[in-house]
């Protein structure tokens, strides 16, 4: 059963009681009796954060989400759900869409965090209908509330994107908790059975919004990253329950739906971890692995190992030349890969700078015939145009004139500068047996230094294009 216990009449004589018990507490600590060393230890440090965990079997991330048949490891999708390899979209942009994905296994952690990362977009001003975050007893796989199924045992958080009741105050993010008997108030947005909510605009946003849900000693939390900045750990706080009771075991799920509106509602991550409550020792593997999987785990590794020889069997088969070779002779090193590649990198730069290169002569040769014509011209039409006119179109051809020498000359000191840099382009590609580290260096830095004056002097180069 899932619900809030803050409601009743008890709840007013609640804080009489507290304030009283931390009298009761302060005067025993003062008078040095009641305070054993177990007592003293919870006090000295009430503050301090739980031990986390991460949970791999209840988590999802890209890259590499999914499997080749299409699957998350570890999760069942279902309806219009669809996983790629860095998000799952959990529905997609069309009109009435409902998706979902939930943990295969149920999970019995006293205390959980969830830390989960989306994206909901849409080319309308509105959207709909939402995204749903759930711990319940059961899977939800497909239902009307948003994409999951009613009547849940345990709790959901709602983002929800559409104003169903015309109260103008979506979106929201709304905790509701069920014990598996009532039905969601899908009309009026779950007003009347909401635990706690808050109003934030989640859609459209420049970065991906972040949410981390909270449960811990009975008190569940939601903070909210509302995708303005980069900062991922830019929380601020949105709604909180206490003394919520959940199921001891679950289903974690996130689901989705569209009505007559459609948004697309990506998830890129959901990340599980476990708590675990200062002084008490956080479980450990061997704990958590039951024999039985610890047999099929071990019955995968030796499939695996029998696949790995039999691969190496049929290469040797096909290779009979290389049998008695060490294996380090046959199979390259990293080193030796990772030498390769930068060899190999350097041959590419040094065949686009002599591409570059000879563009630049066929360059230098084009203006060479262009300044010849002009000064022909020049020399023909200048002493036959009489008066201010003349004048005039004398200036003009010497500014023409003036311009074009200085781009020869800019062409050919970029000329230069390339020769330059295929030089010592291949000065890297054949080092002597006295090269060491600092001369590649300082190669590296005089071929930076080339292509930067290359850049500026051929952006000098087309502005002054532009400009005759």
């Amino acid at each position: 059963m899932a619900g809030s216990r803050r409601r009743g009449p008890r709840a007013a004589v609640r804080p009489v009681l507290c304030a009283l018990l931390l009298c009761v507490c302060r005067s025993a600590g003062g008078d040095g009796a009641g305070g054993g060393p177990g007592a003293a230890g919870a006090t000295d440090n009430p503050s301090a954060p739980p031990h986390r965990r991460f949970e791999y079997k209840y988590s999802f991330k890209g890259p590499h989400l999914v499997q080749s048949d299409g699957s998350v490891p570890f999760w069942a999708h279902a309806g219009n759900a669809i996983p790629s390899s860095d998000q799952i979209r959990i529905a997609p942009s069309l009109k009435s869409q409902r998706g979902s994905v939930w943990t295969k296994t149920k999970a019995a952690f006293e205390n959980w965090e969830l830390e989960v990362t989306f994206r909901v977009t849409g080319r309308g001003r509105i959207g709909a209908d939402g995204l749903a975050v759930w711990y319940t007893e059961n899977q939800g796989l497909e239902g009307p509330v948003f994409g999951s199924a009613d009547m849940w045992n345990g709790v959901g958080i709602f983002f929800d994107s559409f104003d169903n009741d015309g109260k103008k105050n979506n979106p929201a993010i709304v905790i509701i908790g069920n014990n598996g008997q009532i039905h969601y108030d899908h009309q009026n947005d779950g007003a009347n059975q909401a635990l706690s909510s808050c109003q934030r605009d989640f859609r459209n946003k420049p970065y991906p919004v972040r949410a981390k849900i909270t449960y811990y000693q009975k008190t569940l939390t939601v903070m909210i990253n509302n995708g303005f900045t980069p900062d991922k750990n830019d929380y601020e706080f949105c709604a909180k329950v206490e003394n919520m009771i959940i199921p001891a075991q679950g289903h974690f799920g996130i689901s989705a739906a569209t009505g007559g509106l459609a948004d697309d509602h990506d998830v890129l991550s959901f990340l599980t971890f476990q708590l675990t409550e200062p002084g008490k020792e956080p479980p450990t593997v061997d704990k958590d692995i039951s024999e039985k999987e610890k047999e099929k785990y071990q019955e995968e590794f030796e499939h695996f190992q029998q696949e790995l020889d039999k691969k190496k069997e049929e290469f040797q088969k096909d290779h009979p030349d290389l049998q008695g070779h060490p294996t380090d002779e046959i199979f390259e090193s990293v080193g030796d890969r990772e030498l390769r590649q930068v060899f190999e990198g350097q041959n590419r730069i040094h065949l686009e700078i002599k591409q570059l290169n000879r563009q630049l002569d066929m360059i230098l040769d084009e203006q060479r015939r262009y300044v010849s014509s002009l000064t022909e011209e020049l020399s023909k039409r200048g002493a036959g145009t009489p008066g201010q006119q003349g004048q005039t179109f004398q200036q003009e051809l010497d500014t023409v004139v003036n311009t074009q020498h200085e781009i020869l000359r800019q062409v050919n000191e970029m000329r230069n500068s390339m020769s330059e840099t295929v030089r010592l382009v291949s000065g890297i590609a054949h080092p002597g047996p006295a090269a060491g580290m600092y001369e590649t260096t300082q190669h590296f830095n005089d071929i930076k230094e080339h292509l930067h004056i290359v850049k500026r002097d051929i952006d000098s180069l087309a502005q002054r294009s532009m400009a005759v």
